[in-house]
């Protein structure tokens, strides 16, 4: 029997129907209409005689430039260890300055020793700008503080380990306190973690913004976190008669810029136990000395 030379000719085999499936659509797309079939050896992908050649060339190029694709990277975040441990000393720090300033422990009236006011941070005492991120008005400020600053730092401590996390927190508030009192009127005071709680928001927006390896995210989806943050801050950053919303900004920036500054450390340097520890060691230097230069200035 003499064979048609309109009849349909294989252009494709395959074992399983998946990938006949994704050569019949890339023929599809240059206009060539194929079909699906099993047969004795698996499925194949049958055209018409006199497209046969054609869509052969087609599907070898397709497979050679399928091959040499550079796989896309997984994009994720690595976690560290000691987020709950930072978190711990955070809650007992704020909590026992709070019940030593109540009983005025040693003799020392630290609301007024330790609070920030504008004028005599910019007269060099610094050390107001890391006493007054310790200090309360009342139990519920406190709690409030104790609250989202443990839910913030318990972030950050994941994405840069617990040491290093509250380093980079207790520095932005700091730094976040100083930015206030040099915009404020010698006259303002303040005290409070929420400038260093809002540090923490901006070192999280800070870290995710960071262009990460494989990232296909549209630009809208790369600037969600700092949309998010925005409408963080305003949801809790903005209420309450007493509130010092430029301490909550200023605050803001700080970790912002702290944060962008801590994401481009190499990993290892976060993996580091020794570094962890150190940085550990560097906030709670930060936190006695300035203590006890308030105590005893």
């Amino acid at each position: 029997m003499e064979t048609s030379s309109d009849q349909p000719l294989v252009a494709f085999e395959s074992s399983h129907r998946a990938p006949c499936q994704e050569v019949s659509l890339v023929l599809q797309a240059i206009g060539i209409s194929s079909e699906i079939a099993r047969d004795k050896n698996g499925w194949v992908v049958v055209v018409d005689a006199a497209r046969h050649s054609v869509a052969v060339d087609e599907i070898d190029d397709y497979l050679r430039d399928k091959s040499v694709e550079v796989p896309r990277v997984e994009s994720r975040v690595r976690l560290f260890g000691g987020a709950v441990v930072g978190v711990v000393f955070y809650v007992s720090i704020l909590v026992s300055v709070f019940v030593l300033d109540g009983i005025s422990a040693y003799g020392v009236l630290w609301s007024e020793v330790g609070h920030m006011r504008a004028g005599d941070v910019m007269s060099g005492q610094f050390y107001r700008t890391v006493t007054a991120l310790m200090l309360h008005a009342d139990a519920l400020h406190l709690m409030s503080n104790l609250a989202f600053g443990g839910f913030f730092g318990l972030l950050v401590g994941r994405i840069f380990g617990g040491g290093i996390a509250w380093l980079a927190i207790v520095v932005s508030g700091a730094f976040g306190n100083g930015l206030n009192a040099l915009l404020r009127d010698a006259r303002h005071t303040s005290i409070g973690a929420s400038t260093a709680v809002f540090a923490a928001l901006g070192i999280l927006v800070a870290h995710a913004l960071r262009p990460r390896a494989g990232d296909a995210s549209t630009r809208m989806q790369r600037w969600s976190p700092l949309i998010a943050g925005v409408l963080m801050f305003a949801f809790i950053g903005l209420e309450g008669e007493r509130t010092d919303v430029l301490a909550h900004t200023t605050g803001l920036i700080s970790g912002l810029v702290v944060g962008a500054l801590c994401s481009r450390l190499p990993e290892r340097v976060f993996a580091s136990e020794v570094a962890q520890f150190a940085a550990a060691g560097v906030t709670l230097a930060i936190i006695i000395v300035s203590w006890a230069i308030a105590a005893t200035g």
